[in-house]
């Protein structure tokens, strides 16, 4: 990069080693693009003011991924969900306890369950659940309580009881934002508990994660990436991301290109 560069063009590139690594450092991108860092600071603002990045301390974080309402939510990356699918799909064992947590990936996840393999679900997705009866063949247990239309599940203080009282083989739970050092994210703090909750009743976590959900934070902290067991990523996942959750010792597979 010259040292003329035009800003545009310095913030094209900032925005592709975030997407690549996760995180950029301001005195790095300096020497990199042959800039002052006041410079790089100045991009740094702008691209957060235009919601393409968060900025922090030394430099920037991807921006939060978009969380519209669930039924939105199905309509987009439905192919790369698809994939995603069938590899998660592939790891639960015949006769295992299965709890789906609520999210458009879930859903295309719960499409691809094996039937007749003595397979019990139990949810807190009122949509899984209907879409699982349909298919016969899987043991269903819809988990009570409140009903957020936005994130598609039930929350609040029954759901949370409810899971208290199970304890399951695997789980898919659900994330807007997962980072090889700060976690796994929810936007909401209500779901956020229920989440943890989720966790906690789980033998094995499985987080499935399309790629603007990579190297990004929210407002709410679910738990530690040491908590996740198997990480499932797009076929072509940044390598960059890949290394860093492979460093904390998390298991990764990656859905295969159709």
């Amino acid at each position: 990069m010259l040292p003329d560069a035009l800003p545009g063009e310095r913030q094209q590139t900032i925005l592709r080693l975030l997407r690549e690594q996760g995180r950029v450092f301001s005195a790095q991108l300096a020497t990199r693009l042959a800039v002052s860092e006041d410079s790089i600071r100045r991009d740094l603002r702008d691209l957060a003011s235009q919601g393409l990045c968060r900025k922090v301390y030394g430099g920037a974080l991807p921006a939060t991924p978009d969380f519209p309402p669930l039924a939105a939510r199905h309509e987009q990356r439905r192919e790369q969900k698809l994939a995603l699918a069938r590899v998660a799909a592939s790891q639960v064992l015949p006769g295992e306890l299965v709890l789906l947590d609520a999210g458009s990936t879930n859903s295309a996840i719960a499409a691809c369950l094996p039937q007749q393999q003595g397979l019990r679900v139990v949810t807190n997705a009122p949509d899984i659940a209907v879409a699982l009866i349909a298919r016969g063949g899987i043991e269903v247990t819809l988990i009570g309580g409140r009903v957020d239309p936005r994130i598609g599940a039930t929350v609040g203080a029954q759901a949370l009881e409810a899971i208290a009282a199970v304890r399951v083989d695997v789980c898919f739970i659900g994330t807007c934002a997962v980072d090889a050092d700060a976690g796994i994210w929810a936007v909401d703090g209500e779901e956020a508990a229920l989440k943890r909750a989720l966790l906690s009743a789980s033998s094995r976590c499985v987080v499935v994660a399309t790629n603007d959900k990579l190297g990004a934070q929210a407002a709410h902290r679910i738990g530690g990436v040491e908590q996740i067991d198997l990480l499932v990523l797009e076929a072509d996942a940044p390598p960059a991301q890949m290394d860093a959750f492979a460093r904390r010792g998390v298991d990764i597979l990656r859905a295969s290109h159709d």
